[in-house]
């Protein structure tokens, strides 16, 4: 007999100004109500189309290839994105029509002029450097609008750099660059606007937004939110397990901290609520677990693509080394929530308000077919990864036709088109800005000179570099989303750890932990902050939460820089476990550590002795183990005792 549950609490009505005040991505115009309406649909579905057309038989020259996808997320993002907040939602200033001009012009003439302009051999005429200013100035406002002021400002900055390099005091002196040729390098080569970023921007990146569009209107997201519910719900403290699950899973598949905060927290937070979590926790739940979604495999909000693009290794290779740290990560946050619920008492959602698992699964587990196609092409198959995800958005579409509930017509699949490319746009339009940075960086050698900065304020010896490089990352995240705070921190601040012999791969993991951590550690944590307008919090107060959830995010990534092998990389079946064993109990105890209960209100001094034992087990040494298990015996000893003075010594109380 099929369970029909009672209605839960409704998803939380958020007004478009608290919305578009911390989620720059919901700034559109309606351009339904404009002469944009259909030019938009027609731009968006034919930039989808081609990629799929591209992936599957090859595309055009790269240089061509990159311009025309960047000149068409340009124009949607000129057609849709207003240029300030207080605009007009329904209509269209004559500027935007220019830029939409400017922004098609580039392209146009890179694919006609390409022949002529790949036998110069690096000599350039006067147009070059017009269209590469050109160029320029639609990039930049294109991120100003879509990403705020940090990244153009940052990249202006880089370009200011260029130019005046001789003027540089000491170590960060250059040649410099005139206005002339720096525009001509941003414009004609692979190494400015149009480089790595944007070349993995419109390749996988496009194609696995487009997947997750598609995967998005078959019903994927109710499908993630129903199963959280049905296997967490009714747990102590069921609701923030379910924002926990639900957040990681949407949250690797989507590319914005921001915008899944405020795809599930909507729904998630008032169910926090309404079981007596505080609005301050509720969003600082929902904040650490929709930016860990982007250090989840296998999709890792597709920053994945651009750590195996740089380093040069496959795909693969780093969505297995991701597991381990992003399931500690969630272990942590999940015991907090636990230990939260306990002390104060709080209960789940009662069992007639859920659905069952089995009428979850009836009714959209067919949905993890495609899923598990991806995963198998990625893994096994030996295809490439663009033909993994051309191949894996039709088989969900054919998939999602097993059921009349999640059955896409034509209507739907152009919606999903049309919803792929845009959700692009603002990690395309982040991509061609950072590439401004990367390309000075790559004109200046500035990425070395700052490495060697770093190594030297930090004396030469890893554990002061390893602080300094963390903060330097959360500084350069600050105000951006995960793909360009990666693409940044890759450049200017991984560079400093491999000096000092750290693995490439484990340090370009540390880097992008804490350039992600940015969105929710204070000053500046947008993706907490939003989760503070859904949950009517104080959003400093809900940053520091969030931070304090994060705990464990924060402690593993120099976990795997001293001790690589949780990173899973050539090591024995017996040595993995006991370090996964290890770690998970040292995650454990920092998590008691950091909520101070457990059974019991643990005093202060216990805590840091909880604190010294959970580091002990996240060392690699075998007798800093041993060492660990007797503070953890002691310490967990004393606990008992003083639960049992208080009768509260029961397995239940845990």
């Amino acid at each position: 007999m099929s369970h029909t549950p009672q209605p839960l609490a409704e998803a939380e009505v958020v007004d478009q100004e608290t919305l578009e005040k911390y989620d720059r991505e919901s700034r559109t115009r309606k351009v339904e109500t404009t002469f944009l309406k259909w030019p938009v649909t027609i731009v968006a579905v034919a930039l989808s189309v081609y990629h799929v057309w591209t992936a599957l038989l090859g595309a055009p020259p790269t240089l061509v290839h990159r311009s025309i996808h960047v000149a068409a997320i340009l124009v949607l993002a000129f057609s849709i994105y207003r240029p300030y907040q207080k605009e007009k939602r329904d209509t269209v200033p004559w500027f935007d029509y220019i830029l939409i001009a400017a922004s098609a012009s580039v392209a146009i003439y890179l694919a006609t002029n390409y022949e002529t302009i790949a036998t110069r051999g690096g000599r350039f005429e006067m147009i070059d450097v017009v269209m590469g200013g050109v160029l320029l100035f639609v990039v930049l406002e294109g991120a100003r609008r879509l990403t705020g002021w940090i990244l153009p400002a940052l990249a202006v900055l880089f370009i200011v750099y260029d130019y005046y390099g001789r003027s540089m005091p000491g170590l960060f002196r250059h040649r410099g660059y005139d206005f002339d040729t720096i525009l001509n390098f941003m414009l004609t080569t692979t190494e400015g606007v149009y480089s790595t970023a944007v070349g993995v921007s419109s390749t996988y990146i496009f194609l696995f937004i487009l997947f997750g569009a598609f995967l998005q209107k078959s019903g994927m997201g109710q499908f993630f939110n129903d199963i959280a519910l049905a296997l967490a719900g009714q747990t102590r403290g069921g609701p923030a397990k379910v924002a926990v699950i639900a957040s990681g899973f949407l949250g690797s598949i989507n590319g914005s901290a921001i915008a899944n905060v405020v795809t599930t927290g909507a729904f998630t937070i008032p169910l926090m609520k309404k079981i007596g979590y505080k609005p301050n926790f509720a969003g600082g739940v929902e904040a650490s677990a929709s930016v860990g979604g982007q250090i989840l495999p296998p999709i890792m909000g597709a920053a994945a693509f651009i750590m195996a693009e740089t380093l040069g290794i496959p795909y693969r290779t780093i969505a297995l080394v991701a597991i381990v740290p992003a399931l500690l990560y969630y272990i942590g946050i999940i015991m907090q929530v636990h230990l939260r619920a306990t002390r104060l008492g709080l209960k789940g959602i009662s069992r007639e308000n859920l659905p069952l698992v089995m009428d979850v699964l009836k009714e959209r587990g067919h949905l993890l077919i495609p899923l598990a196609y991806l995963l198998y092409m990625l893994f096994f198959s030996g295809f490439t990864i663009l033909f993994a995800a051309v191949t894996t958005i039709f088989v969900t579409v054919i998939v999602a036709m097993i059921r009349k509930t999640t059955r896409m017509g034509l209507g739907d699949i152009i919606d999903a088109l049309r919803d792929g490319a845009v959700t692009a746009v603002s990690v395309a339009v982040a991509c061609a800005c950072v590439g401004i940075i990367v390309g000075v960086a790559t004109q200046t050698g500035f990425g070395v000179k700052l490495a060697n900065a770093i190594v030297t304020i930090g004396g030469g010896f890893l554990l002061p570099t390893l602080i300094m490089t963390a903060l330097a990352c959360i500084i350069l995240g600050m105000g951006l989303p995960s793909i360009p705070a990666y693409i940044i921190t890759a450049t200017m601040a991984a560079p400093a750890l491999t000096q000092l012999g750290v693995e490439p791969l484990a340090a370009h993991m540390f880097v992008f932990y804490f350039g992600l951590f940015a969105n929710i550690t204070p000053p500046v944590a947008l993706a907490a902050f939003a989760a503070a307008g859904l949950s009517g919090g104080d959003p400093m107060r809900t940053g520091f939460a969030a931070m304090k959830l994060a705990l464990a995010g924060y402690v593993v990534p120099f976990v795997f820089v001293y001790n690589p092998v949780l990173l899973m990389q050539d090591v024995q079946v017996l040595e993995a476990i006991q370090v996964i064993v290890t770690a998970t109990v040292g995650v454990l105890l920092l998590a008691v550590a950091a909520e101070g209960f457990l059974m019991v209100a643990v005093p202060w001094v216990l805590r840091i002795a909880l604190v010294v034992g959970s580091v002990l087990f996240l060392t690699p040494d075998g007798l800093l183990d041993l060492i660990g298990i007797g503070v953890l015996v002691l310490s967990l000893g004393a606990i008992a005792l003083m639960a049992k003075k208080r009768n509260e010594l029961s397995w239940r109380n845990i």
